[in-house]
């Protein structure tokens, strides 16, 4: 008798239901139903594979043994040394030990018999299995060689540990052609018959169709997977398929090479000044790519079966540009990612440019993006990377996780599904909105677990970093789906979702976050209510006639103009206000970076419009809002109102005065109300890193003005706060202070008035004191002092 061991679930054998399937003899072109929407038949339906396995009888475990096991595919397409196919390998072999175990104890004719022959062919059961499932279920490609080498090596390892002793040993299996090298995500989908047959090589095939060339590759590729013993030529054998192969991707790259052509890309060959030199492509730089054409590797589980049946993988995660600081560091031990300033990189990049050798290869380097970007950008199985929102391109960097996101999309069949680690930008960032909306309409997502990285699950990667384990079904429409956020643990995921996870609605996502479907980070139903609750209110990127509106406003981009950033200022230069300056309702003893002429900056500022001395925001009080913030830091949204004649950089937001049409006294209010716990809340559920404008437009604010309840509440204790010094006298009289001396400097007061400003604002948002006391306890680095000051205040004014 065989020992059969049993290892535990592991996390991707939990997700996805599981359907019986009573007829074993359907078409090869439906899929494997070991997940949602299995082949054919009004059959029992499974939620778990623990519950299928539960429920086994014997035209369960034939189906499963005779048609649905063999046939199930499971792709890594960034499958680096194969960890997640060894992951998957564990999981299948939990399913097929244990329904060869219940086969034994069913006394059916039919297995009996395939038990027997088994038994008599194979002496050790559990190598069989590993065999087995290493060659028919998983596949794996990866753009390098070296990795798809010791991925193939791990996965025999794996299966030569189940040998007990010699005679269990049997010939390795040959997956050289499940587990293969190139380009994931540069390749065709589906090969046209005719445009293959179109090209100019065909005549070294002797005329075959593509229909011929791939049954050929077929047949060829199924005798060698499948040799049984050690003396057949394999080499010989491969060979010949690699020969056979050779023309046939010739062809497809000149297929791939016209794709180019119709998207108008072009070569573009950087020069060491100037604007790079463009040229027509050549069949070389598509070769050069290594595109992975899976239409033609495995056209088999595309074209027949519609895809493959489920997707695992951990993908890259940068994005696709040159870095100059990371190929500098090859040539120079000078230049580290972190520590050395931009004059300084500058300074040695100049210098290392100065040698030919590596002038040249830098310019190659740079050479090797800009077709390809556009590329990214253009063709259709991308369609989905670049956001638009208001008519605008938005979030257009190429991350390279954004791309497997798409491709794995497209490499499913319909119901096959996907399990993806990726950054939470995916249900965050403004570039990857496009993704979300064809993830919410386009497939079913089935869980979203985030997991907040301070247990340094992944090395290397900032304590604050977030991680996303994202799976979802193709072609189903999303409605609502389980959830987790700011997880530490990832031995939950055994446990999600489970019935008792958070469902979040898509429909409230949509009013939540209408341009961008941002989805927040609800931890409850609680913070759900109190979302809605908030909403009575407009979202600031809504235009309201009669109100004042919220136009914000990037002043200037820095970046490596050395000749308007000043680092000395001069008698006529005014200070960039940059975000380190400034925190809520004041300005820190941080000293400006830069400084700008005052005559240059208004004249960038203007553009062509002639300069008449007429009165620009910069020399205004203007609110202004910190863009580099995390939600995992003490505050997240960080506003003040700055002082006159400062001009501001890109992580400096401000608002356009003259578009907003915005008083001053309606300025202290809408600070006021960003800087309160219960907004700063609001958008902790959102922002990842980086709180771009848009994140600032999707906030629920009232626009309060004259005459409202609160309003002049809130703008006193706001001006005492900001009205420090001689610089905001104006701002103070226009509220009614003499001067900036009836502003508060005493930490103990102005902690009471801000403690005042956080109970009155509660009221202003209709909060409960439970649901008050509930978002104080999501600020666990504020003190604790802090927040029992401002509950005491919302009693206060509860009174």
């Amino acid at each position: 008798m065989w020992n059969l061991p049993l290892p535990p679930l592991t996390k991707g054998g939990r997700g996805g239901s599981l359907h019986q399937q009573n007829n074993a003899s359907n078409s090869s072109n439906s899929s494997s139903p070991l997940s949602k929407g299995g082949r054919g038949g009004s059959s029992p339906h499974f939620e778990t594979i623990t519950e299928l396995l539960t429920n086994l009888d014997a035209n369960l475990c034939r189906s499963l043994l005779t048609d649905i096991l063999p046939n199930l595919t499971l792709l890594d397409p960034a499958c680096g040394s194969g960890a997640f196919l060894v992951a998957a390998m564990k999981t299948l072999i939990y399913i097929y030990s244990t329904v060869f175990g219940t086969s034994k104890f069913l006394n059916d004719h039919h297995l009996n018999n395939d038990l027997k022959k088994i038994e008599k062919e194979h002496s050790s059961l559990n190598y069989y299995i590993k065999k087995r499932i290493i060659s028919d279920n998983l596949y794996g490609v990866d753009i390098m060689p070296e990795a798809v080498e010791i991925a193939k090596l791990r996965l025999f390892l794996a299966l030569v540990s189940a040998a007990q002793n010699v005679s269990d040993l049997e010939p390795l299996p040959n997956i050289d052609f499940n587990i293969m090298a190139g380009n994931s995500l540069i390749g065709l989908l589906r090969v046209d018959d005719a445009e293959y047959e179109g090209c100019g090589t065909q005549l070294n095939l002797f005329h075959k169709t593509y229909r011929q060339v791939l049954e050929e590759k077929n047949r060829l590729i199924s005798i060698y997977r499948h040799a049984t013993t050690y003396s057949q030529n394999l080499q010989s054998l491969r060979d010949e398929i690699a020969e056979k192969k050779a023309p046939a991707i010739e062809n497809i790259n000149k297929i791939l090479l016209e794709d180019f052509q119709q998207l108008k890309i072009k070569f573009e060959q950087a020069q060491i000044s100037g604007k790079p030199i463009k040229r027509t492509l050549t069949l070389a730089d598509i070769e050069a790519l290594k595109p992975f054409h899976w239409g033609y590797e495995f056209d088999e589980i595309l074209h027949q079966r519609g895809g493959f049946d489920a997707i695992i993988t951990n993908p890259p995660w940068e994005i696709f540009k040159p870095d100059a600081k990371e190929f500098f560091a090859a040539h120079s031990n000078l230049v580290t990612k972190k520590k050395m300033d931009i004059k300084s990189f500058e300074k040695e990049q100049k210098k290392l440019l100065q040698d030919t050798e590596v002038s040249n290869a830098w310019l190659e380097y740079q050479s090797n993006f800009p077709h390809i970007s556009a590329y990214y950008r253009s063709a259709e199985q991308y369609k989905n990377q670049i956001s638009i929102v208001n008519g605008k391109k938005a979030g257009t960097d190429i991350n390279l996780y954004k791309l497997f996101v798409e491709q794995c999309f497209n490499l499913l069949r319909s119901g096959g599904e996907c399990g993806i680690v990726i950054p939470s930008g995916i249900y965050t960032d403004l570039g990857t909105k496009q993704l979300r909306e064809m993830l919410f309409s386009q497939t079913k997502v089935t869980g979203l677990f985030c997991l907040e990285n301070r247990k340094t699950i992944f090395e290397g990667v900032d304590s604050r970093f977030k991680i996303v384990v994202l799976t979802f079904e193709k072609d189903g429409i999303t409605s609502e789906l389980p959830s987790a956020f700011m997880r530490l643990d990832v031995d939950e995921l055994q446990r999600f979702p489970s019935a008792d996870s958070l469902q979040v609605n898509v429909e409230l996502v949509r009013k939540l976050s209408p341009d961008s479907l941002s989805v927040m980070e609800f931890k409850n139903e609680g913070d759900i209510r109190i979302a809605e609750k908030m909403l009575q209110f407009p979202l600031l990127g809504e235009k309201i006639e009669g109100k004042w509106n919220c136009i914000l406003h990037r002043e200037f981009d820095r970046g490596n103009r050395t000749d308007f950033f000043q680092l000395q200022p001069t008698n006529n230069s005014l200070p960039l206000f940059v975000g380190k300056m400034f925190h809520q309702f004041t300005k820190t003893d941080e000293p400006a970076p830069y400084w700008i002429e005052e005559k240059m900056g208004r004249q960038e500022l203007l553009g062509n419009n002639k300069d008449g001395n007429q009165i620009l925001d910069y020399q205004c009080y203007r609110w202004v809002h910190r863009r580099i913030a995390r939600n995992t830091d003490s505050r997240t949204l960080i506003t003040t109102i700055a002082p006159p004649r400062v001009f501001f950089d890109n992580n400096s937001t401000s608002i356009d005065l003259g578009k907003s049409q915005i008083s001053q006294k309606e300025m202290l209010a809408f600070c006021a109300i960003c800087n309160s716990f219960i907004v700063d809340w609001f958008i902790r559920q959102k922002v990842t890193t980086t709180l771009n404008m848009f994140y600032i437009y999707q906030l629920p604010v009232p626009r309060l003005t004259s005459g409202d309840k609160y309003f002049c509440d809130i703008v006193q204790r706001a001006a005492k706060l900001i009205c420090t010094a001689p610089e905001f006298d104006e701002l103070a009289q226009e509220v009614g202070l003499n001067s900036h001396r009836e502003g508060v400097t005493d930490e103990i007061e102005r902690a009471q008035l801000r403690a005042e400003l956080d109970g009155i604002i509660a009221h202003l948002y209709g909060l409960t004191e439970a649901e008050f006391a509930y978002i104080l306890t999501t600020f666990p680095i504020v003190p604790e002092a802090v927040k029992q000051a401002a509950l005491a205040a919302y009693r206060t004014f509860a009174a």
